[in-house]
């Protein structure tokens, strides 16, 4: 008979080997280490016949420190994307969670994350019976009080193997805000986007948003060339609220200094739509 410890030992051994053969359940890259952020791949397995394979790029900021979202506001750079040194790609969809306000010294704004944020991906492979190996360089602008230009090098070899779940990445995906129709209401919405013209432009935009919920608008013109000022809330009451766009910042090839349309990205709590309004 074993004594006591020796099953205690035994007992542990087990738990060891079982951790062990454990197979992994996704693919992450290294940390690479900026600094003031740092950075990751991430991905869940893909069979052959997968049109796409899920992937996100993993930002883990230090306490105090920020990033942008694709249009950082006031101030800021977005993130820039190169893929060229990867294997077998065919072409990378970056997602974009919904971001947040971030007041800034001077009385700017800029919109982007805190903390720790997933930028979803959508990976289509040039040949989908094959690996595809992600190799990113990132270049993206941390600011506390200060800012600057960080850079992170990371790469992931995704086998053509068996789908596997990330929750993480399933999680990062419910953060990425769905494209609605303008004027659709299920407590959440756009219901209007109206341009009133004059010496100084603007849109007046109305929407529904849920009773005792932070809520935010973000507005970006028809291209990315576009800079307009973050949106200003000048009415809000009774699940309502009109937000007011300057229209300002046409880039230089624009058709004329008044967009077609504006993409309107509405944020209460955890809750997000993303809605393209043209303007008459």
């Amino acid at each position: 008979m074993l004594c006591r410890p020796c099953n205690l030992l035994a007992n542990l051994m087990t738990a060891v080997v079982l951790i062990v053969a454990a197979p992994a359940s996704a693919l992450e890259s290294p940390w690479a280490d900026t600094g003031k952020a740092d950075v990751r791949l991430l991905a869940a397995g893909a069979s052959a016949t997968a049109a796409s394979l899920r992937a996100g790029i993993e930002i883990r900021l230090a306490p105090g420190w920020h990033t942008y979202w694709r249009y950082p506001g006031d101030a800021g750079v977005p993130p820039r994307f190169d893929w060229s040194a990867s294997e077998n790609l065919a072409a990378v969809d970056v997602h974009w969670p919904a971001p947040e306000r971030i007041s800034v010294e001077g009385g700017l704004e800029s919109i982007g994350y805190h903390g720790d944020v997933i930028l979803p991906l959508r990976v289509r492979r040039a040949d989908p019976a094959k690996p595809v190996t992600l190799r990113l360089k990132l270049d993206i602008g941390v600011c506390e009080k200060i800012c600057i230009p960080a850079e992170a090098n990371v790469s992931l070899v995704i086998p053509a193997g068996a789908d596997e779940k990330l929750p993480a990445l399933a999680d990062a995906d419910t953060r990425v805000p769905p494209t609605v129709p303008l004027g659709e209401n299920n407590g959440l919405g756009v219901l209007s986007a109206e341009l009133e013209r004059g010496e100084l432009p603007r849109a007046l935009v109305e929407v529904a948003v849920p009773a005792g919920k932070p809520f935010d608008l973000f507005a970006e013109g028809p291209t990315a060339g576009w800079a307009l000022p973050l949106p200003k809330r000048i009415a809000s009451g009774d699940g309502r609220a009109r937000f007011a766009v300057a229209i300002d910042g046409a880039p230089s090839d624009a058709a004329g200094p008044l967009p077609s349309s504006l993409r309107l990205t509405l944020v209460a709590g955890d809750d997000s739509v993303e809605v393209l309004a043209p303007l008459d």
